[in-house]
């Protein structure tokens, strides 16, 4: 039975407001062993589970060790909402079996991120469907539908943006809802992922999206009809790259280059001096997109930009184009006197497949510095590493998970689920024990990207 189906969510009133249980779908999860008695396998299969864990309290030391049970007690207290205790149990079935029940891991993990969808701290939430985001199954569309309603705009983003990741998500009539959201982002991200669906009844409500009062949700519904076939939008999309509002101008280049639409380039490669930073940081990471290597020299140019994060762009640009050739100058930028446009580069070298030699000093160097966004800045470079440097990389997170304050460890821990095989489970297992509600969660959807791997 798979994951979603065996954890499914619902609102209950205990001590802490907003808390989230666990429930299962009708009829038994485990079938009932010779180590379950019968009496709190009827517990739980009749979703008494408070039930059924003060019953397993009563239990000889012996018994309760037992396997099936020891299962069991984790899924009822994933089922309570209490995913410490459960994964206390795990860590002891774990050690018992002497390996990891990666089907009952599954759901451990995704019990942290569900406590956390109805925390009443925005943070937290947005940290939940953050997470939930690494999952690549159709099966957590309804999570993300639910999120839809909540009561922060950001929140009410990610959640777009999870149904944007499967087709089922694209394909939800809930999402459609989101096109009539207060929050102008919601809708032009709404309009976007509608717009990927492939679905030619929604063209109408995306033509509708074209006379919204706002500039974002337009230039979205002209790229969303674009992918739908229809042509003449280009013309809009393409003036609104001219646009007086550099904004308008940096968000059309955006879209062009999302829709893989090769008409944008002369475009772009102009506004790589355009006096607005936004705007040429767009263009260059348009054409990095695009991977047109014949401007690499123009964005190479960029990385001595005044502005670093348009020096920044300039380094993701050329990673993202493959532009090996341009070693040596991200190489030059490891200097830079901005630690954001040195971990771009770091990021860019080790997206490049460079040896992790290359940026080891500057990478090290900024996960010692006092300032946290450094040390941040370093956790997301490292996850740009490719399998060629993948144990430097994985040496230098795993300091960075000793860190003192929850940011860098955060995204320390991301950056492991994103560049870590089945090898460093125990290594993110241990994030699910961290102090910090943050960050436990987004282990737990770390460890749901890594288990996703075949290996």
């Amino acid at each position: 039975m798979n994951l979603v189906r065996r954890i499914r969510y619902g609102a209950v009133a205990l001590a802490l407001v907003s808390s989230m249980m666990l429930t299962s779908v009708p009829g038994p999860l485990v079938a009932a062993g010779p180590a379950v008695p019968k009496e709190i396998q009827r517990l739980y299969d009749k979703k008494d589970y408070q039930k059924a864990i003060e019953e397993i309290g009563k239990l000889d030391q012996a018994t309760a060790a037992a396997p099936d049970l020891r299962r069991l007690k984790v899924r009822t207290l994933l089922r309570l909402g209490n995913p410490k205790d459960a994964l206390g149990e795990y860590d002891k079935l774990e050690a018992a079996l002497k390996q990891d029940d990666v089907p009952l891991l599954r759901e451990v993990a995704l019990g942290f991120i569900l406590v956390m969808v109805k925390d009443m701290r925005e943070q937290m939430r947005g940290a939940a469907y953050t997470a939930l985001k690494e999952v690549e199954s159709d099966e957590v569309v309804p999570f993300f539908e639910d999120g839809l309603s909540d009561g922060s705009g950001p929140v009410r983003v990610l959640a777009v943006e999870g149904l944007g990741r499967s087709e089922a998500g694209r394909k939800s009539s809930k999402l459609r809802t989101a096109l009539e959201d207060q929050a102008g982002l919601v809708k032009a991200r709404a309009v976007k992922v509608l717009g990927r669906s492939g679905d030619p009844g929604v063209v109408p409500l995306i033509e509708a999206a074209t006379k919204d009062e706002l500039n974002a949700v337009r230039l979205a519904a002209y790229a969303s009809l674009i992918r739908l076939g229809r042509k003449e939008a280009w013309d809009q999309l393409r003036q609104a790259a001219d646009a007086p509002n550099p904004e308008d101008r940096a968000e059309a280049i955006r879209l062009i280059a999302e829709l893989n639409d090769q008409r944008g380039v002369p475009v772009m490669a102009e506004l790589l001096s355009y006096k607005q930073p936004s705007v040429r940081g767009a263009a260059a990471r348009g054409l990095g997109h695009l991977g047109r290597k014949e401007l690499r020299r123009k964005i190479e140019e960029l990385l001595h930009d005044p502005i670093p994060a348009v020096r920044e762009s300039a380094a993701a640009s050329l990673a993202d184009m493959g532009a090996v050739e341009s070693v040596p100058a991200l190489t030059a930028s490891l200097k830079d006197g901005a630690f954001s446009v040195r971990a771009a580069a770091a990021a860019a070298l080790l997206q490049l497949g460079q040896p992790f030699e290359t940026v080891a000093s500057t990478l090290r160097h900024l996960a010692q510095q006092n300032d946290t966004g450094a040390r941040a800045a370093a956790a997301h470079a490292l996850g740009k590493a490719t399998a060629a440097n993948r144990d430097g990389a994985i040496s230098l997170l795993e300091s960075l998970l000793a860190d003192p304050l929850p940011g860098p460890k955060i995204v320390a821990v991301r950056s492991l689920g994103h560049v870590g095989t089945r090898s460093i489970l125990p290594l993110v297992k241990e994030a699910l024990h961290d102090q910090n509600d943050a960050v436990r969660t987004t282990a737990g959807g770390a460890l749901l990207h890594i288990l996703q791997q075949k290996k």
